[in-house]
């Protein structure tokens, strides 16, 4: 560190971890999977992060069961035969400064759907599609499969199968499991009125409406290694009249600190098709801070977060504790890297490539993951 320290660079402690900066490889879709395996797509793609110099790379969407995927493309964790591609990749991360970050998904009523770039109508079950479910039979929107009412045996098994992806995970080397209830998925579906419309004790009041999430979320806390961090992903707004706001989120960020969260990472929309969102730079960090503020625990920005002094702001005036990156590391894997040089910060590299680093440089250490 310089003497004028940048926090972007900064360490920040969250349990037994200590991410060497506040810089993450945010959650993207790769829908490369083939039965939700990763492959070398994947270990190049998480991979390369970690040699840019990002403190924690995460996972895309991982679906803990078949039937929640997003489409046939994505990346699963609900068998055991998964766990030896994505030990590989944890392996390498580790080996590169980078802790390794798994985000566990559930599609509800978005899932069977075909891969991104191609034209979204949903998979036929005779092609290969699957029987979509949510907490009421309302379909997302135009081109999704309406789904299938969950019933408390269909709920019991979702927990379970979280249970076991988390359990698998551990298995696999990695050092945080984040909970996806963001971007209109399962949990969102049940926190969000205009998804949930269920007349019994998971549905109507908020605290009916937060009642699966929790469940499903205090199950993984209680799965995951006591010493190691879980994030949870929400989106603060539905950005619909009528929807789930910011406010409820808050609130809900208070029940899990009680539940022994330790990051609430700030999204929003995805639950609606008429949502109307004011997309600019940094459009999310507002939501961030507030969370942050009202709730007392830590959070992380993400969106439209590009330039190195922009996320070096959002950490220094505490509106976020982490920068979760996603298009600007598609645009540049190396991101880190780059952005210490702007910063003038000393930031360490690969030994590999050290000879191209602006000035002299420590060479980069591998990570010490904490034991069990």
């Amino acid at each position: 560190m310089t003497a004028q320290t940048n926090h972007l660079f900064a360490p920040l402690q969250l349990r037994a971890l200590s991410l060497p900066n506040r810089i993450a490889v945010s959650s993207m879709c790769e829908y490369s999977s083939t039965d939700g395996f990763a492959d070398d797509w994947h270990f190049v793609h998480l991979g390369s992060r970690a040699i840019g110099g990002a403190g924690l790379v995460m996972t895309e969407a991982t679906a803990v069961s078949p039937e929640g995927r997003i489409s046939p493309g994505d990346l699963g964790l609900w068998k055991n035969e998964h766990i030896a591609q994505l030990a590989r990749i944890t392996a390498f991360l580790h080996r590169h400064g980078s802790f390794a970050g798994i985000q566990l998904a559930h599609a509800g009523r978005k899932a069977s759907m075909p891969l991104a770039w191609l034209e979204q109508t949903a998979v036929p079950l005779e092609d290969g599609g699957w029987q979509p479910v949510a907490p009421s039979a309302i379909p997302y929107g135009d081109g999704y499969a309406a789904p299938l009412a969950l019933d408390r045996a269909g709920m019991d098994k979702i927990v379970a199968d979280f249970i076991a992806a988390a359990h698998r995970a551990i298995t696999a080397g990695f050092d945080i499991a984040e909970v996806h209830a963001a971007h209109g998925y399962l949990l969102h579906q049940f926190l969000s009125p205009l998804s949930n419309q269920r007349t019994d004790e998971y549905g109507g009041s908020f605290e009916n409406r937060v009642r699966f999430p929790l469940e499903v979320i205090r199950a993984v806390r209680a799965a995951w290694p006591q010493h190691l961090p879980v994030f949870v992903r929400i989106s603060a707004t539905d950005w619909v009249e009528g929807g789930w706001n910011l406010d409820e989120s808050v609130a809900f960020a208070k029940l899990l600190k009680n539940s022994a969260v330790d990051l609430i990472d700030v999204s929003t929309g995805g639950l609606h098709p008429a949502q109307k969102i004011p997309v600019g730079p940094g459009y999310q960090v507002p939501h961030a801070e507030t969370i942050r503020r009202e709730a007392n625990i830590p959070t992380g920005a993400v969106g439209m977060i590009t330039r190195p002094v922009q996320a070096d702001q959002i950490i220094r005036e505490g509106q976020a504790d982490l920068v979760l990156l996603a298009r600007e590391f598609l645009r540049d894997p190396y991101w880190p890297l780059h952005a210490a040089v702007e910063l003038k910060q000393e930031i360490s590299w690969p030994v590999q490539y050290a000879r191209s680093a602006a000035g002299r440089v420590p060479a980069r250490q591998p990570v010490t993951t904490p034991s069990a």
